[in-house]
């Protein structure tokens, strides 16, 4: 076994979640699943809920769910806590099925953000949800967070609203909203919550409901890290740093000719040498008295001149201000002022200068608090943000994930057979049912990714007793297990246990990726704890096969070879996903991304290891098409990669904006805030309108023939008419076929029609397909051969 320490400066700034004292209603128990009715409520004993919780998410009772764990932290401090999940928002009567909580609301929009749940990338409404029963749409409304909190207020207008999930994370400041393409204010002020709690809340909820038990005003907890609320005014005491307008150029004094004399360099700045002046005015006074000089005299003309003479006087440089004797103030007492929401929502500039700021004030060690106005004049209120939560420790994440979870749906949702595998069936439960989280947060820093925003860089580990309790209880508890478990893995795969060497230097720390533009040499890669923690967990009996389902981050990965090989030969299903996103250097620097070198070096460890052991396995690249600093060039030469590799990708990636995200930014202001903002900044080239998202969503789908008049079109445009022709180096062919032998893709429910009936069966093509010619391109979804199907 490997024991493991925490060395992170964090844990000695925050009150461990176990040493509060429980409140009173501990005495009721443990709930094998917290309660979605009065009835259940009356099974328990309870007459009232504490807090009750309203999710947009089916209630599964398991750690990957957002309200489980809060309501599961909550219930081990002692509280009643109830859940309505999915409700009618239509009205408030359904927020009072569990009466009214003695002390707050709780309200989530899930897992997901609810307009990225609702909508693809070209704003299309779906037609499924991963987090409800039986794969419905269409059981949660767009922006669930606001309208949520306002039947709660409409429900029970004197109990206070504590907002918190993905949705309010990405929304606590004014953000750019994709769908409505402008930009909105914080949701905050749109969900007239009282507090916001953004990122992992375990810390900020239990403070809260412990201070709102002993009746502590919800209006007077201002200082919990992790939360946003509304203010009038700076309270007293605070040093307010102004940061509401970029650096705009001032007046530039001219150079001196520094071989000019004293007296001509005064003429050349305007102005007269003051020993010339004082020459002058001796002169004519002797003069006008008709003086004898003698000796005498002249002595003393030379101590009045020298009288006159006055000493340098040095005064601070005001470059040095900050390094030398002058204060900064503290920054547990410094609040950043953004420019306002009225500022940001007409000057593009001045948002992407926002979210730079914003983004350089995510780590815990250093981040000082934000504050944003909304509204002018008398309806003027500051949205104001405390810095991040201090990360969990090893032992803390292992309290939160060793709570009683019941590890399935609730029995509400239990089909006529009392199963959760048919009907009913929740496609996200499904997919974790038999995975185990072993970290979170992620300091890959990708641009177009929300974790940071939300769980931020800092890597928090359980510990591997801890993780393998978890495989256990699967194995022993979780109905349906075959003895696979699907994965051990978080937000990336492979950063379990990694982090910075110093906890000097993690807690002063600025940048926003510590693997680009290279890994950092503070970063600690080594993967030995994960290497340890994948042999235990494949040896336990009944433990036929660990899987690893996380995306891998392949630049850390081959740091550590023997990391690989364990990787590619006992715990690959045949393929292995991993993310380049891109082959071109314009994209990959503003994804923050490694080059494609790094992934060609991946693939060639991934082949020897696989070859070792007799395996035929595969890699799946993933790539994102239409991202901000992408050119119609750097699309088509990624269609010709993928060509060469023998790629066709089955499920394409459209760039998507979410909330707050530095890609977002980009998108909207078509400036690069990973760099120091002005108004002569870099510009980004930004792939707007329908027509030119298409068109790089079809170089990433080259294979597909309803693309190849957009393509032809393009890269004859492009100048480029030499891919196209009907060699194998060419990129699509001249001619264009019946509609029936369109492309289809192995996996008919993802794929493109002809856009025409076909004459050809269904089974004919399914035949077709099942027999895959000797080195047929493979898919990106399995990256296998289609599979034998009829």
């Amino acid at each position: 076994m490997n024991a493991f320490v925490d060395v992170s400066f964090f844990p000695r700034d925050a009150k461990p979640l176990t040493s509060y004292r429980k409140f009173w209603a501990q005495r009721f128990g443990t709930a094998p699943f917290l309660p979605m009715s009065r009835e259940e409520m009356t099974q328990l004993g309870w007459d009232s809920c504490d807090i009750i919780i309203v999710t947009g998410d089916a209630y599964v009772d398991h750690p990957s769910f957002g309200m489980s764990v809060i309501g599961r932290m909550l219930e081990n401090q002692g509280f009643r806590v109830g859940i309505i999940a999915q409700p009618d928002w239509t009205s408030a009567e359904p927020f009072k099925a569990l009466g009214k909580p003695n002390l707050f609301w709780g309200v989530t929009s899930g897992n997901m953000d609810s307009m990225i749940n609702r909508y693809t990338a070209d704003r299309k409404i779906r037609t499924d949800d991963a987090y409800t029963p039986g794969d419905v749409g269409g059981k949660r409304p767009d922006r669930a967070a606001i309208v949520y909190s306002q039947r709660c207020r409409e429900a029970f207008p004197e109990v206070p609203i504590v907002l918190g999930g993905i949705e309010g994370s990405l929304r606590r400041i004014a953000h750019y909203d994709y769908w409505s393409d402008k930009v909105r204010r914080s949701v905050v002020v749109d969900s007239k919550c009282d507090l916001l709690l953004y990122g992992n809340a375990e810390r900020a909820i239990v403070e809260i409901a412990h201070r709102l038990a002993a009746r502590e005003p919800v209006q007077q907890i201002t200082d919990v890290r992790g939360t946003a609320f509304m203010r009038r005014e700076t309270p007293e005491g605070w040093f307010e740093i102004d940061s509401t307008s970029v650096d705009t150029p001032g007046h530039v004094e001219a150079h001196i000719n520094p071989y000019l004399m004293i007296s001509d360099q005064a003429r050349e700045q305007g102005a007269t040498c003051a020993r010339e002046e004082e020459a002058k005015e001796v002169a004519e006074g002797h003069n006008a008295k008709n003086i004898e000089t003698d000796l005498s005299a002249a002595v003393a003309q030379a101590r009045t001149v020298q009288a006159a003479i006055q000493p340098l006087t040095f005064v601070p440089n005001p470059a040095l201000r900050g390094k030398g004797t002058h204060k900064v103030p503290p920054r547990d007492k410094s609040v950043i002022r953004l420019p306002s929401y009225e500022q940001v929502k007409q000057d593009a500039v001045l948002y992407a200068h926002a979210n730079r700021v914003l983004h350089l004030e995510t780590n815990p060690g250093n981040a000082r608090c934000l504050v944003q106005a909304h509204g002018e004049g008398a309806t003027a209120r500051d949205v104001w943000i405390t810095p991040p939560p201090i990360p969990l420790t090893t032992t803390e994440m292992d309290h939160v994930f060793d709570l009683p979870y019941a590890r399935s749906p609730h029995p509400r949702y239990a089909d006529e057979n009392g199963s959760h595998d048919h009907a009913t069936k929740i496609p996200a439960w499904e997919m974790i049912r038999f995975s185990v989280n072993i970290m979170r947060g992620c300091f890959g820093g990708c641009t177009f990714c929300s974790i940071t925003e939300h769980e931020g860089r800092i890597i928090q580990s359980r510990s591997e007793e801890s993780v393998i309790r978890e495989v256990e209880d699967i194995r022993d508890k979780v109905k349906g297990f075959t003895g696979v478990i699907s994965d051990l893995g978080g937000p990336t795969a492979n950063m379990y246990r990694l982090g910075c060497r110093s906890p000097e230097i993690e807690s002063a720390c600025r940048k926003p990726s510590c693997v680009f533009p290279g890994i950092c040499q503070n970063l600690t890669t080594d993967h030995g704890p994960l290497i340890n923690m994948y042999r235990r967990a494949r040896n336990l009996k009944g433990i036929k096969k660990i899987l690893i389902g996380s995306g891998l981050r392949y630049d850390l990965a081959v740091q550590s070879p023997e990391y690989v090989k364990e990787l590619v030969q006992h715990h690959v299903g045949g393929y292995l996903k991993i993310a380049p996103e891109h082959t071109e250097g314009g994209p990959l620097s503003k994804m923050m991304k490694p080059g494609i070198g790094t992934y060609d070096r991946f693939k060639s460890m991934f082949d020897k290891y696989s070859e070792e052991v007799g395996k035929k396995q595969f890699l799946i690249p993933y790539f994102i098409a239409a991202h901000p600093g992408t050119s119609d060039e750097d699309m088509m030469n990624l269609a010709v990669w993928l060509k060469k590799n023998g790629f066709r990708a089955d499920q394409v990636q459209t760039f998507y904006p979410s909330p707050m995200a530095t890609a977002t930014a980009m998108y909207h202001s078509t400036r690069n805030p990973l760099r120091k903002i002005t108004r002569d900044s870099e510009k980004v080239d930004v792939v707007k309108g329908d027509k030119r998202r298409r068109l790089h969503k079809a170089f990433l789908r080259y294979h597909d023939s309803n693309n190849w008049p957009l393509l032809r079109e393009a890269l004859k445009a492009m100048g480029r008419a030499d891919l196209i022709g009907n060699g194998k180096h060419h990129l699509i062919p001249n001619w264009q076929p019946l509609a029936e032998e369109g492309y289809q893709s192995a996996r008919r429910k993802n794929s493109t029609g002809a856009g025409a009936k076909s004459s050809v069966s269904l089974s004919t093509a399914a035949k077709r397909l099942g027999q895959p010619k000797k080195g047929q391109l493979l898919t990106q979804h399995t990256g296998l051969p289609p599979r034998k199907k009829g």
